[in-house]
């Protein structure tokens, strides 16, 4: 891990559905703002799948965001606590509490086995949570946060 970065964490139980959508917009966003070398960012499940969830690469795919190629890790405990910010899907048994870790609950539907179009909808709603997410990490990378200390 890169100890100047900002590292923002997206986690669910699976991590075969929303913390995967999470993670791919979140690099689509980083590159967008310029952040490659600013903003480090970790995905993981508690109880990983074995594959990205089909309806999810499609979805995905619609928008021009390959996760084919990925596959669903555990995170460990030691990376979350090394993160500045926690987005956990709304399904998560994650319990891990740490004083500087900012853990947030985005209480998003799980796509798993819905169709396409529903799928679509927890999709838009994930890329506006990041968005926030980034418009919010940007206010405080001018402030006097530990954010922008690291």
């Amino acid at each position: 891990m890169t100890d100047d970065a900002i590292h923002v964490g997206f986690v669910c139980v699976q991590n075969a559905g929303r913390s995967q959508m999470a993670t791919a917009f979140a690099e689509r966003e980083r590159d967008r703002r310029g952040w490659d070398d600013r903003i480090e960012i970790h995905t993981g499940g508690t109880h990983p799948a074995e594959e990205v969830h089909p309806v999810v690469v499609d979805a995905m795919a619609e928008v021009g965001i390959d996760l084919a190629q990925r596959t669903p890790r555990e995170i460990p405990d030691d990376e979350l606590a090394a993160c500045d910010v926690v987005a956990t899907m709304g399904c998560s048994t994650l319990e891990f509490e740490a004083d500087d870790v900012d853990v947030r609950d985005w209480a998003l539907d799980d796509p798993h086995g819905e169709a396409l179009e529903r799928v679509r909808e927890i999709r838009s709603t994930v890329e506006t949570r990041v968005q926030e997410l980034f418009d919010d990490l940007e206010s405080k990378l001018g402030g006097d946060s530990r954010m922008a200390e690291r």
